[in-house]
């Protein structure tokens, strides 16, 4: 393996930061994934300490990409819904550099899951409109056209039915009001028909956290689009990241 085969990426959560060193040739991991709590407040100073640990424990000494909860435009995040308030107009790229004296680079952790759902997985080879939705904490989306991103669509905050649409049909919300998977499916699919409408996309996959139990929901959906689920599981952050700063 020669050293433009590797890359290496974290995937930043609220709760939890991973990281591993990638092979971006085949998507797999070369390395242990490491996980380290998300500090709470995650000020950006806080998760910058972070950081270094997992890069200090990799022995990583090459560019970094960092899959991120939030809307990322040429490295400064532009929202905080489900990340700390202080982390808004901050230039994570720089703030990262810095702190790492790597060359870091941030992209919205849904379009990271996509990216590598689109090179290694379920869209593998896909052409026209697919959507990377990952149901979790809040509702991440990925839109690809042909292959090709089209960054911080953040498509869980369409309002819907007068709220913001991840409010109800996120896997949080499944939690929270210990909803029958039926039930919550059921908020999905009027979710995906919504989404459906305004994009009319080829494709959908889903992710996070509720797609390892696809088998107990997906059944349930009845829409017009193809719907599967992802197929790189919680690596899907950490590859495409690692992908992302590669491919710049």
């Amino acid at each position: 393996m020669t050293e433009q085969q590797l890359g290496f990426g974290i995937d930043i959560g609220g709760s939890g930061m991973k990281a591993a060193i990638v092979d971006i040739s085949t998507g797999e991991l070369v390395s242990d994934r490491i996980r380290i709590d998300t500090p709470q407040p995650a000020t950006p100073e806080a998760m910058a300490e972070v950081l270094n640990e997992l890069v200090t424990h990799h022995r990583w000494g090459g560019p970094i990409g960092v899959a991120f909860p939030a809307v990322v435009r040429h490295g400064v995040v532009g929202s905080a819904a489900n990340i700390d308030k202080s982390w808004i107009d901050v230039d994570a790229d720089a703030l990262f550099s810095a702190s790492s004296g790597l060359d870091v680079h941030m992209l919205n952790d849904a379009d990271a899951a996509g990216v590598a759902e689109m090179r290694f997985g379920a869209g593998a080879g896909r052409k026209g409109v697919v959507m990377m939705l990952t149901f979790g904490t809040g509702i991440g989306s990925g839109l690809f056209i042909d292959g090709v991103l089209v960054p911080n669509t953040e498509l869980g905050h369409l309002e819907l039915d007068g709220v913001d649409a991840e409010s109800r049909a996120a896997a949080k919300a499944r939690d929270r009001e210990n909803l029958r998977w039926s039930e919550w499916a059921k908020r999905v699919e009027h979710y995906l028909l919504h989404v459906e409408a305004l994009f009319s996309p080829d494709l959908f996959i889903v992710g996070g956290g509720a797609s390892k139990k696809s088998h107990k929901w997906l059944p349930e959906i009845d829409i017009a689009t193809e719907i599967v689920p992802a197929q790189m599981a919680n690596n899907s952050g950490i590859v495409g990241a690692a992908l992302a700063i590669n491919e710049r």
